[in-house]
């Protein structure tokens, strides 16, 4: 196996499920204009996750040796980001802002991701720590695509149902 898949399956459900720009604009959306309105948002965000994956995955872990160097420094570099961007998520404070009446569109949905520095360390993470030193990079990288996209379609819109409210009732 390409990945170390039970460790790889809990990591990607935990950084799925944590508070970050893709979640909370979910969540804010599904609150506000409903389940429906909200899907394409939600498909964007879920499409543009594979856009991290694949330039990382085919990218980084074919040049770079697992026993090297810089392979470890991106491994402890990305699990020191999480770790202090859980820290300063623990203490944020949500204030409700008016953003307009339009629920947010798939294109936008499409680049949280590229342009999210969790993201980023979310699968430079994944990627150096449950992987298979001798495993094909194109095979850990369709792994970890894979077993992505299954956790953010299992776990994202049930966030997005259970916070929706009446909004989604009144949609």
């Amino acid at each position: 196996m390409p990945l170390e898949l039970v460790g790889f399956v809990l990591f990607a459900g935990s950084m799925i499920g944590t508070p970050g720009p893709a979640n909370m604009v979910v969540m804010a959306s599904g609150a506000r204009f409903g389940f429906r309105a909200s899907l394409p948002f939600l498909a964007g965000v879920i499409l543009g996750k594979q856009f991290i994956i694949w330039p990382i995955g085919v990218g980084l872990l074919a040049v770079l040796s697992p026993d090297g160097v810089a392979f470890q420094v991106l491994r402890w570099a990305s699990i020191a980001y999480i770790l202090w961007l859980a820290w300063k998520i623990a203490g944020v404070r949500i204030v409700a802002a008016d953003t307009g009446a339009v629920p947010p569109r798939f294109v936008e949905g499409l680049i949280v991701h590229p342009l999210n520095p969790k993201a980023w360390a979310m699968v430079l993470g994944a990627l150096t720590n449950f992987t298979d030193p001798g495993a094909p990079a194109l095979l850990v990288t369709a792994a970890a695509a894979l077993v992505s996209r299954l956790r953010e379609v299992a776990g994202r819109p049930f966030c997005l149902v259970l916070l929706s409210g009446d909004a989604m009732l009144a949609a």
